[in-house]
């Protein structure tokens, strides 16, 4: 009897150093679920090509979301200053990584930290946001994809040649001085002069500005118009295609957003593939890698999207040899 009373507590002290033992066991044979942030500016369905894009990046690399990665949406729904909070909340949420959907999410997610890893889903011009070092030691916390290839700028003067043979006088929309749009617009200089072509810059800084440009180089007597990066003219996408549609001005533009919306034509880099491509990085850096040894970089696909139905609205005909060189029409 005496021996049963000495021997309880210790068979008590035993089950419960197994029971310890089995549950510190689990917890080290569970690996940690890698938690993503997304920070983005714009309303989710205005991305959602991307978003999914972005996605099939990680089931490429293995990635099942909910299971072996977890990933924390955060859309500020155009309200741009939502997302400073937003992106802070994702910083208090611990996440291993955040990705940025664009240059304005970067610099957000830049302000609210300097120790997490992010990963730019794209940017136009990352040195000059002042992001990053270089492309290639950029020196930080933050890392991924640029959109910068000024070069495309002188190939869209190049297509207007194609399908206005007689072009002499081309108008050039944008945000003049956006990071980007600088080098951008020494490339247009150059093919301009190669192409005996003379150019008309209108900037446009707000929404505010848009009728006006349309109506300075419709004044002009323009034979065409390129339309530079601009968040402002993707924003109001659908009153730019109004005005061109207005003017008869044959546009070509850097995003397929605008031809989408009504535009005539555009000729710039696939963004769903950075997009796609920024789920490598994000792999690196989950497996060890930090942001500053990983370069950024540049485009290496590019699409042309053609809407034929805004050609004939302009009473315009894409000629045959451009045409079959489109990677998608609209009609």
């Amino acid at each position: 009897m005496t021996r049963s009373k000495n021997t309880r507590p210790f068979n008590l002290f035993l089950c419960a150093s197994i029971f310890l033992g089995c549950v510190v066991a689990h917890a080290l044979e569970s690996p940690k679920i890698p938690r993503v942030g997304f920070l983005n500016a714009t309303p989710a369905h205005i991305i959602s090509a991307r978003i999914d894009a972005f996605r099939q990046g990680l089931q490429e690399l293995g990635y099942a979301e909910g299971k072996n990665i977890i990933i924390e949406y955060r859309h500020a729904d155009g309200k741009l200053d939502r997302l400073q909070p937003l992106a802070s909340e994702l910083v208090h949420l611990n996440v291993d990584v955040i990705v940025t959907a664009g240059p304005g999410d970067t610099r957000a997610a830049k302000q609210a930290t300097s120790t997490i890893p992010i990963v730019m889903a794209q940017d136009s011009d990352p040195v000059g946001n002042g992001f990053i070092a270089s492309l290639a030691r950029p020196a930080g916390n933050i890392t991924g994809l640029s959109t910068l290839y000024p070069e495309i700028s002188g190939k869209r003067l190049e297509l207007l040649k194609e399908i206005v043979p007689r072009l002499s006088r081309v108008a050039v929309l944008g945000s003049l001085n956006r990071p980007g749009n600088v080098q951008a617009q020494a490339e247009l200089d150059l093919a301009a002069k190669m192409a005996r072509v003379q150019l008309q810059y209108i900037d446009v800084q707000s929404a505010s500005d848009i009728r006006t440009a349309f109506q300075a180089a419709s004044q002009r007597r323009n034979d065409a118009m390129v339309v530079l990066e601009s968040p402002v003219l993707i924003a109001a996408r659908d009153q730019v295609a109004q005005f061109a549609l207005k003017t008869r001005l044959p546009a070509i533009y850097s995003r397929l957003e605008n031809v989408e919306a009504g535009g005539l034509m555009s000729y710039g880099v696939s963004i769903n593939d950075l997009f796609r491509r920024a789920a490598i990085y994000v792999d690196k850096i989950l497996k060890g890698a930090k942001p500053a040894d990983l370069p950024v970089e540049q485009p290496t696909k590019f699409e042309l999207v053609i809407n034929l139905k805004a050609a004939q609205q302009i009473g315009f005909i894409i000629p045959p040899n451009v045409l079959a060189r489109a990677d998608r029409v609209i009609k």
